[in-house]
């Protein structure tokens, strides 16, 4: 079997089985403080991990996910951070989708593993450029993120600025084309539909209505570690 095919379903098959445990990781995540009579009420965590078909659904979404970074990357070392971080992405998509929220309980603990294993394979492989690149790439997007945040532009809530964090940890170890799709594809995935959203509906309230990016930011990183690359060197040559 080639060794990209091999990385493909090595990759689908561990992230699908982390798949399976989105559910139990919704249903750990402690409940924050909030009003009680806040307006729309926040779906707690533990009725979202108890839907029907989450651990199933997000087995899939993760497979299919880790096949596409696994058919990009090969039998290499960013495999080891981000199989793991692949079910995460989806635990946080589906929590930020329900709620508007991204725990950092769990935002914080897998940027913080994700650094240790970027710096122990960039030192132990001397891999140094991948390495500073990388850890340039992370402080660049949150820091741009946290400038949104600060402008209170396009609604980005702080939680977005930590996601950044690990964001652009993963995609700068690519490359900055990779940074560079990655981050505007999620920018791009959000607005085309809201804008389609909007068209149809003719409803200009509908802009001043608070979504989750955090899914669409996720989404955009995958791009960027699969196509980001190529997608770069055709616009920029």
């Amino acid at each position: 079997m080639d060794d990209t095919v091999l990385a493909a379903v090595l990759a689908a098959l561990l992230a699908g089985l982390g798949g399976l445990l989105v559910p139990r990781l919704v249903a750990r995540v402690p409940e924050p403080d909030t009003e009680p009579d806040a307006e729309p009420a926040k779906v707690r965590y533990a009725d979202l991990a108890a839907r029907p078909g989450l651990g199933p659904r997000s087995a899939l979404v993760a497979a299919v996910a880790g096949a596409l970074v696994g058919l990009a990357t090969g039998l290499d070392w960013p495999l080891l951070w981000l199989v793991p971080l692949v079910p995460v992405a989806v635990a946080l998509s589906v929590i930020d989708w329900h709620t508007r929220l991204l725990p950092r309980v769990l935002v914080l603990p897998a940027t913080g593993a994700a650094i240790v294993a970027v710096v122990a394979v960039g030192v132990a492989v001397g891999e140094r450029d991948a390495l500073v690149r990388a850890l340039l790439a992370m402080v660049a997007v949150r820091s741009f993120y946290w400038l949104l945040w600060a402008l209170r532009s396009g609604g980005i809530g702080f939680g977005d600025v930590r996601l950044a964090a690990p964001v652009g940890l993963v995609l700068g170890w690519v490359g900055w084309g990779a940074v560079v799709i990655g981050v505007w594809a999620g920018f791009l995935a959000f607005t085309v539909p809201a804008l389609v959203v909007l068209a149809l509906r003719r409803d200009r309230t509908l802009l001043k209505t608070s979504f989750p990016f955090g899914p669409f930011m996720v989404v955009g990183a995958l791009v960027g570690l699969v196509w980001g690359t190529a997608l770069a060197g055709r616009i920029w040559g």
